[in-house]
């Protein structure tokens, strides 16, 4: 990795203001899954033990200005609670005087979380002086927010005009395991796409093609790539408008003598319900009323046997309606075929971390993304604009 890390500076007695990211899910005020929160742990505990005073900067969910709601006060509460042991204080506003105090008065090796960035509508339009603002609580800036590492916001690259930023121990193993499978993966290599939309993934699609040994698509995706090639898909959702940019693929694939492979078969129901009779279809005879809903079968014995024979395997999408138990097998026969490779295994995506979760089987994984939207632009081969913005290592 070409970017300094928290390795690369010397923390005693410095501000250390850190972007991570606490987009933890509430139900009720209550965190109902703290992975985000844990992932950070190791670069929070890295930095206290050198001596570093930590200031935390994150956002939740998506407030309209100030809201109790979206404050992070129950992440406090669960920081506490992991950091044992540690002083964690709490601020609630996240720039101004009163903050700044708090900075001041915050003990060597002691943690003080902001209140929700995103309470400012500057955050979002990457404001200057809103990115100052931050910058001033701050010697040195440290980005671990992968998640939010696609996003030009004042607390994830603007702060970065104003302090050396360095990677987070979670922002670079994240950039250095997708890089590795891209650039110099051990093959077999493959990649398993699904999830809803062709036009969600495309950009994915297009650069994995030509890098991957197989090309494995799943999910309400793989109803528009059946569909573009002629196969009358019933009541199925699928994309109209994306019918051409998947014949391009097809033919792209067809083109390099590239393995992109599409169900033999599906899970088909007449209707999107738990409790609706379904049955096991060719992806060539699904009946007028049937909705494609997961992969049959068939499918799922083929795409086992690709994925365990892998040495490189990225997954990002579930491979069909796996919130309902009818409908979950072709996902979970993924996630337990990832847990039988002997390699290297990447999860990318809520569905699919989630789905590695349900099943028990995340241990089994080499690396889970902590990024959605991050990780699938990182795989499209874009720059994150929060990656861009950390200091590049000297020149040796």
């Amino acid at each position: 990795m070409d970017k300094m890390t928290v390795r690369d500076v010397e923390w005693q007695g410095v501000r250390a203001l850190v972007r991570v990211d606490f987009n933890v899910p509430l139900l009720d005020g209550r965190i109902t899954d703290d992975t985000r929160i844990r992932a950070a742990i190791p670069t929070l505990r890295y930095l206290l033990e050198h001596g570093a005073k930590v200031i935390l900067l994150s956002h939740l969910g998506r407030p309209q200005g100030r809201s109790a709601a979206d404050s992070l006060r129950p992440v406090f509460e669960r920081l506490q609670s992991l950091l044992r042991g540690v002083e964690v204080r709490f601020a609630d506003d996240c720039m101004g005087p009163e903050v700044e105090r708090a900075v001041a008065e915050l003990p060597e090796c002691s943690v003080l979380l902001l209140e929700n960035v995103r309470f400012y509508p500057q955050e979002e339009q990457n404001d200057a002086q809103f990115a100052q603002a931050l910058a001033r609580l701050g010697d040195v800036f440290v980005n671990d927010a992968f998640g939010a590492a696609h996003r030009a916001h004042a607390s994830t690259a603007g702060v970065a005009r104003y302090l050396k930023a360095v990677a987070g121990l979670l922002m670079e193993r994240e950039i250095s395991v997708l890089s590795q499978a891209l650039e110099a993966p051990e093959r077999p290599f493959v990649a398993v796409i699904g999830g809803a939309k062709v036009s969600d993934k495309i950009g994915v699609l297009e650069n994995l093609l030509p890098r991957v040994d197989a090309l494995l698509i799943g999910g309400g995706m793989a109803n528009t790539f059946l569909a573009a090639q002629g196969y009358d898909l019933g009541q199925s959702r699928l994309e109209p408008a994306a019918l051409d940019l998947a014949r391009g693929l097809l033919d792209r694939a067809r083109q390099m003598r590239a393995q992109l492979l599409l169900p033999e078969d599906l899970v088909v129901a007449a209707a999107l319900a738990a409790d609706a009779p379904h049955q096991v279809c060719a992806a060539d005879s699904i009946p007028p009323e049937g909705m494609a809903l997961d992969i049959g079968p068939r499918t799922v014995a083929r795409y086992q046997e690709r994925i365990r024979g892998a040495r490189t395997v990225i997954w990002n999408g579930p491979m069909g309606v796996f919130e309902l138990a009818p409908f979950a097998a072709g996902t979970r026969a993924v996630a337990q075929a990832m847990a039988e490779v002997h390699g290297v295994t990447i999860v990318g995506g809520g569905d699919s971390v989630a789905a590695v979760e349900q099943a028990g089987l995340a241990r089994h994984m080499t690396h889970i993304s902590t990024g959605g939207g991050a990780s699938l632009e990182f795989l499209e081969g874009k720059t994150l604009p929060g990656v861009a913005a950390l200091t590049d290592r000297p020149v040796r």
